[in-house]
C-alpha cells in the first residue's frame, strides 16, 4: 500500500450546489480511500451543508496553505454567485458549476492533480441560464480540444461503453457511421490497455437494430457499417465480437467472456448497467488527456441536506480514478 503522500491527488467537484453533491463529498471524509482529495467548491456552501448534516468539518484552504491535510476538507475555493438552498436550484449558480469544472481541469493540466471526479449536475438549469450544456462528457471534450471521447459506465462485473451519447433516439441511426465507430472502438481499446492495464481487451459490440438487423430485414446498419468496422479492426489486432443482439448481449454467461460491452446508444446499454449497480457505479470519460470519473446518479434535490444521500457511487468513482492513475496493474 502506498503511503498517503504517494497516493494520487484528485480534484473533486460537488456539482449542483442545491443537490446532494456537497453531501456525498462531505461523507467521503474519513473514508479509507486510495487517493487524496482536493475539493473545488464554495467554502461557505460546504460549511453550511456540514452544519445541516451535523458534521464537524475543518476546512483547509489549499490556495493559502498549498498543503494537503489528512484530517481536513482540502478546498480550492470557488465562490457561488448567490447562496444555495438545499433542494432549490438557481440559474444564477449555473456559471459557478462550470467554473468548478474549469478549475478542476486546470488543476489536472498543471499536474497538481492526477485526475478529476465530478458530482452530479443538472443540465436543464444550466441551459435555462442561457449556457449551452449537453453534459460533462461533451463539455470536457470541447474544453480539452478532444474531437472524440467515449463514455463508459462500470460497476462490479460489468463495463458498458457507448457509441453515441446524449442524442434523441431518432438521431441515433444517422450518428452510427464507419469513421466514428472506428474512432470509438480504437479509443476504447487503447484506454482499457493504458488506463485499466488489460493486455488484450475483449470487446463485445452490440447491434443497433433488434436481432442485430435480422440479416438486413430489420435494418442494414449491421451489414453496411458495424460488421465492416469489426472486420477491419480485427485485422489490426483488436479483439472484437459482434454484432451481438442487444437482447441477448447481457446474458451473464456471455458477459463473462468479455471486458466491456459497446452499446450503440445510451438507453441500449445503461439500463442494464444501472439495474445491476445503481448507486455503486461510475461514469468514466475515455480518450481525454486527463483522467475523469463521475457518479452515476443525479442531483437528488429531495435528499439534499437530509443525511440520507448514499456516497457509494462517489467512493467508487474515486477508487476507479485512483486505479486509472496507477501506472501499473495486473491486467489479464
Amino acid at each position: 500500500m502506498n503511503s498517503v503522500s504517494n497516493m494520487p491527488l484528485l480534484a473533486v467537484t460537488p456539482g449542483e450546489p442545491a443537490g446532494i453533491g456537497p453531501d456525498v463529498v462531505l461523507a467521503s471524509l474519513g473514508q479509507a480511500l486510495p487517493a487524496r482529495l482536493l475539493v473545488v467548491a464554495d467554502a461557505e456552501l460546504m460549511r453550511q451543508r456540514a452544519l445541516a448534516l451535523g458534521l464537524s468539518v475543518e476546512i483547509n484552504d489549499w490556495l493559502q496553505t498549498r498543503e494537503i491535510s489528512n484530517t481536513a476538507l482540502n478546498l480550492v475555493p470557488v465562490a457561488l454567485n448567490t447562496s444555495a438552498q438545499p433542494g432549490k436550484m438557481n440559474t444564477a449558480n449555473a456559471a459557478y458549476v462550470l467554473q468548478t469544472l474549469e478549475t478542476a481541469v486546470q488543476l489536472c493540466e498543471s499536474d497538481t492533480c492526477q485526475g478529476m471526479v465530478t458530482g452530479p449536475v443538472n443540465k436543464a438549469v444550466i441551459n435555462d441560464a442561457g449556457i449551452a450544456f449537453t453534459g460533462h462528457t461533451e463539455w470536457l471534450a470541447q474544453r480539452l480540444d478532444t474531437p472524440r471521447v467515449v463514455m463508459m459506465l462500470a460497476t462490479q462485473g460489468l463495463r458498458v461503453a457507448l457509441a453515441t451519447t446524449h442524442l434523441p433516439l431518432r438521431a441515433v441511426a444517422d450518428a452510427i457511421n464507419k469513421q466514428d465507430l472506428i474512432k470509438t472502438i480504437t479509443i476504447l481499446d487503447r484506454a482499457l490497455r493504458e488506463r485499466f492495464h488489460l493486455k488484450r481487451p475483449r470487446i463485445m459490440v452490440c447491434g443497433l437494430n433488434p436481432h442485430a438487423g435480422e440479416g438486413g430485414h430489420l435494418g442494414r446498419e449491421e451489414i453496411d457499417i458495424i460488421i465492416p468496422v469489426i472486420e477491419e479492426l480485427q485485422s489490426i489486432g483488436i479483439d472484437l465480437t459482434g454484432p451481438v443482439p442487444a437482447d441477448t448481449a447481457f446474458n451473464p454467461s456471455l458477459l463473462a467472456q468479455f471486458d466491456v460491452v459497446l452499446a450503440m446508444y445510451h438507453d441500449q446499454g445503461l439500463p442494464v448497467l444501472k439495474h445491476k449497480g445503481f448507486g455503486d457505479a461510475v461514469n468514466i470519460t475515455l480518450g481525454l488527456p486527463i483522467i475523469r470519473t463521475s457518479v452515476d446518479h443525479g442531483t437528488a434535490l429531495d435528499l439534499a441536506a437530509s443525511g440520507k444521500a448514499d456516497p457509494a457511487s462517489l467512493l467508487t468513482a474515486i477508487r476507479v480514478a485512483a486505479e486509472m492513475a496507477n501506472p501499473t496493474g495486473d491486467g489479464h
